[in-house]
């Protein structure tokens, strides 16, 4: 019988995060559809963001090490002509290309991309998680402080165009732990020369996981017995538990 603390269950629940919810809130009301006692999840969405959450309960959370090195793909929207502090359509406007401005060429835009295949170097966003001092950076940059960071080495696997009309595109963006896909949109915008932010990111694959096996957040609300959209721990993929973890009762 279930406490007031919940149920003790202990699976992944791959989540489709809705638009306008902190990674946090989603997981909290995934939590509380489940009746589920402990939880986590295994990667932050900004909440402009969409897409895979995954959210590990009871003994699944020993997979979330895992899970924060795993490789991670996005479908990313672009705009031409602004730049934003943040990087993203929430930001605030701190520089635009010149008003003759009529959009980029297509050859132009692949060149671009080009640049940012493999290895690349990534200063992170003020606006990050990112802490300095046992703050986060978004705090100082709230309060208008910039904070030199160091860049960091990152991957781009794939990066490949989906949709482009000249003042915007969607790419597709394969990438390693740490990428951070607002910034790889502020570099090719400057690479461009003509300013670029996101104004839409959904994450589609976390490590093996993908977005089309993921529920969202209403279905998950409307289901009779939710529990029986976890993934349990021995249908895991191999390799993400501590050995002899799926066999512990």
């Amino acid at each position: 019988m279930a406490s007031r603390r919940g149920q003790l269950l202990d699976g992944v629940l791959l989540l489709d995060k809705p638009e306008g919810l902190s990674s946090n809130h989603a997981l909290q009301r995934t939590k509380r559809a489940l009746d589920a006692r402990k939880a986590g999840h295994t990667g932050t969405l900004d909440p402009f963001a969409t897409g895979l959450l995954v959210c590990c309960f009871g003994r699944a959370t020993k997979i979330a090490g895992n899970m924060l090195s795993a490789d991670k793909g996005y479908e990313a929207t672009l705009r031409f002509g602004e730049e934003t502090d943040s990087g993203d359509l929430t930001g605030n406007v701190v520089s635009r290309a010149d008003t003759d401005f009529q959009g980029v060429e297509a050859d132009r835009f692949e060149a671009a991309l080009a640049m940012f295949r493999g290895e690349i170097s990534q200063i992170p966003p003020m606006y990050s998680a990112l802490k300095k001092d046992g703050r986060p950076l978004y705090k100082y940059a709230r309060e208008g402080v910039e904070i030199e960071r160091p860049p960091r080495d990152v991957v781009i696997h794939e990066l490949e165009t989906h949709a482009f009309n000249g003042q915007q595109a969607t790419v597709y963006v394969h990438c390693s732990k740490g990428t951070y896909i607002r910034t790889l949109a502020q570099d090719i915008g400057r690479a461009l020369g003509c300013g670029a932010h996101l104004v839409a990111l959904r994450r589609t694959s976390v490590g093996p996981f993908l977005l089309k096996d993921a529920v969202d957040l209403n279905t998950l609300q409307a289901m009779s017995v939710p529990q029986n959209a976890l993934i349990s721990l021995e249908n895991l993929p191999d390799g993400l538990l501590p050995s002899g973890l799926k066999q512990k009762g």
